[in-house]
């Protein structure tokens, strides 16, 4: 049997029925909510259970038990328990099922469950085809991962690796041009290349990337910063390379 995982949030729940309806195995509501968004979400869900091979059981619990289940108060009334699912077993697997040129987002050093839900919504949104972390310091996918991420966590794979410094360099073998992100950086993201196989390293707020990692990286670039602050959030940072990324991509297509 697999291993089941806890999602909670209108967002969370959703983007898992979207997904594959047929890993949710059980929804908690509170059934104190009865404004449109819980009455639109529990016809949805209505509407799943007529699937084949879906069995979602519904189960009405209170707002305490809720908060017991999730660990927070922030979970909108809704929890689901549901099998996960491996979006790529591995990177080897990841890199050779994409078609077009990969485009990745490496986080060094993000251990905030909340930057991490962040950064898969912007990968998500931007288009990045996975999430790569070193395990060893770096969060998993949790419920609060989940709901920060806004289904994002089901569709951006999240690939954990041991030695970050030795994928990096796999990653160049296999051609994709690797380029970290740092404040000393000679080239800020409008001056850099950002066309073709690409993964983008971000660091950690305030320590940035490891040493190793840097000098791991074909290039650095930096975000310029005009104003009193001397750094943004990980995720916003993602949100501005990896859409530099996007656009430049898109005006070279368009120049072909």
């Amino acid at each position: 049997m697999s291993k089941l995982k806890m999602l909670f949030g209108f967002h969370a729940v959703t983007a898992r029925l979207r997904h594959d309806a047929t890993s949710v195995k059980e929804i908690y509501y509170d059934p104190t909510r009865r404004d449109r968004r819980m009455t639109d979400f529990l016809k949805a869900v209505e509407s799943y259970k007529n699937a084949p091979g879906v069995k979602i059981k519904l189960v009405q619990a209170d707002g305490k038990r809720l908060d017991g289940m999730t660990g927070t108060s922030r979970h909108q009334g809704v929890v689901a328990q549901a099998e996960e699912i491996s979006l790529a077993l591995n990177l080897d697997e990841l890199l050779d099922g994409i078609s077009g040129d990969p485009l990745l987002l490496i986080l060094d050093g993000v251990t905030d469950p909340h930057n991490l839900g962040a950064c898969l919504r912007v990968a998500d949104g931007a288009g990045a085809h996975a999430v790569i972390a070193p395990k060893d310091r770096a969060v998993g996918l949790n419920a609060t991962v989940a709901k920060v991420a806004s289904g994002a966590a089901e569709t951006v794979p999240y690939i954990m690796v041991t030695n970050l410094a030795r994928t990096l360099r796999d990653l160049k073998e296999r051609g994709i041009w690797v380029v970290g992100t740092s404040d000393d950086a000679p080239a800020d993201i409008y001056g850099t290349k950002l066309t073709g196989p690409m993964a983008i390293v971000m660091g950690a707020e305030g320590e940035g990337m490891r040493r190793l990692v840097g000098e791991t990286c074909d290039e650095l670039m930096s975000i310029p910063m005009a104003g009193g602050c001397e750094s943004l959030n990980v995720s916003v940072a993602s949100a501005v390379c990896l859409y530099e990324a996007v656009r430049q991509r898109k005006v070279a297509v368009k120049g072909k």
